[in-house]
C-alpha cells in the first residue's frame, strides 16, 4: 500500500506542536547486523571443498548465525534493562552464549588448517565478540525496600501496556498518514514517562493501574478501528475526532503523572516536617 506524503505543513496535518522526546538510536546498529552478514562467506566457500571441508563450513555458517541472533537479542534484552531504573537480568545471558558460539564456529572454519589453528581462531573470535559487545547485565536493579513481588507485578504490568502501545503505533502506520503517527509517537513518550514513574517506585502501581490497563486498551482498541475507517474512506471528521481523543488521553496520563511526583513532594515535605520536630523536642534544632 502506497503512502502518503505529510508533514507538519502538509494538507491535513496535525497542527498540534509534537511533546519533544529524547531521540536514541536504535540499540541494533551495524555491529550487530553486519554479524548476520559474515557467515554467508563460509557459506560460499563450503561449495569449493571437499566433503570435509564443506561440512565445517557449512557447520560454521550455522554456528555463527546463531551466534548473531544470540547478540541481536542480548542487546535488544540489554537495552531493555538499562532504559529501566527497576529491572531483573535477564535469565538466559545471550551475548555470552554468543561470544563462546563465535568462537566455535570460527574454529570449526579453522579445523581444515590443523588442530592449533581452529584453537587459535575459536580464541580470538570469542574474545573479539566479547570485547565488542561485553557481557550481560548479570544482576538486578532495583530499589532497596520493594520485593520482588511488587517488582514483579510491575514489570508485568509495564510489559502488558508496551504491548497495547505498540499495537496502537503498529495499527496507526496502517492510516498512510505521517503526521498521525508522529502524534502517536508523541502520545506513547508522554505515556512511558508514566511508565518509568511506576518502575521507579513499584507502590504507585495501584493508583496508575486503571491507566496502565483500562485506558490504554480503550485507546489501543479506538486507534485500531479509526484506523480500519481511516484507510478505507479518510473521513476528515474522524481524524479530527481521533486526535481529540489523543489529546484528552495525553492530558489525563500526564495528569497522572504529575499527580504522582506530587506525592513524593508531599511525602518529603511530611519527612522533613517531622525530623524538624523531633530536633525542637530534643533541644537540637539550630535557630
Amino acid at each position: 500500500m502506497t503512502q502518503r506524503f505529510g508533514g507538519r505543513f502538509s494538507p491535513n496535518a496535525d497542527q498540534r506542536p509534537l511533546a519533544s522526546a529524547p531521540v536514541r538510536p536504535h540499540p541494533v546498529g551495524a555491529r550487530v547486523n553486519l554479524l548476520f552478514v559474515v557467515p554467508f562467506a563460509f557459506a560460499i566457500r563450503a561449495f569449493f571443498n571437499d566433503p570435509v571441508g564443506l561440512a565445517l563450513n557449512l557447520g560454521a555458517f550455522a554456528v555463527l548465525m546463531l551466534a548473531a541472533w544470540l547478540t541481536r537479542e542480548g542487546v535488544l534484552a540489554q537495552a531493555a534493562y538499562e532504559a529501566r531504573k527497576i529491572a531483573r537480568r535477564p535469565a538466559i545471558p545471550r551475548k555470552i552464549f554468543a561470544s563462546v558460539l563465535t568462537g566455535g564456529g570460527l574454529a570449526l572454519a579453522g579445523l581444515s588448517g590443523g588442530l592449533g589453528a581452529a584453537l587459535i581462531f575459536g580464541i580470538l573470535g570469542a574474545v573479539l565478540h566479547f570485547g565488542a559487545f561485553g557481557p550481560d547485565p548479570l544482576s538486578d536493579k532495583g530499589m532497596e525496600g520493594v520485593d520482588t513481588f511488587q517488582t514483579d507485578r510491575v514489570t508485568r504490568a509495564v510489559e502488558e501496556a508496551e504491548t497495547h502501545l505498540s499495537a496502537m503505533q503498529d495499527a496507526i502506520k496502517r492510516s498512510g498518514d505521517r503526521a498521525l503517527a508522529g502524534r502517536v509517537e508523541s502520545f506513547g513518550a508522554t505515556l512511558r514517562q508514566l511508565f518509568r514513574a511506576v518502575e521507579h517506585d513499584p507502590r504507585r502501581l495501584s493508583v496508575a493501574r486503571r491507566y496502565l490497563g483500562i485506558y490504554l486498551i480503550g485507546a489501543r482498541d479506538a486507534t485500531v478501528k479509526f484506523a480500519d475507517l481511516y484507510v478505507r474512506n479518510r473521513d476528515q471528521q474522524a481524524r479530527v475526532e481521533y486526535l481529540a481523543l489523543l489529546d484528552d488521553l495525553e492530558n489525563r496520563f500526564a495528569l497522572r503523572r504529575e499527580a504522582l511526583l506530587e506525592d513524593d513532594r508531599t511525602d518529603l515535605e511530611i519527612e522533613i516536617e517531622v525530623l524538624r520536630e523531633r530536633l525542637e523536642r530534643e533541644g537540637l534544632r539550630a535557630e
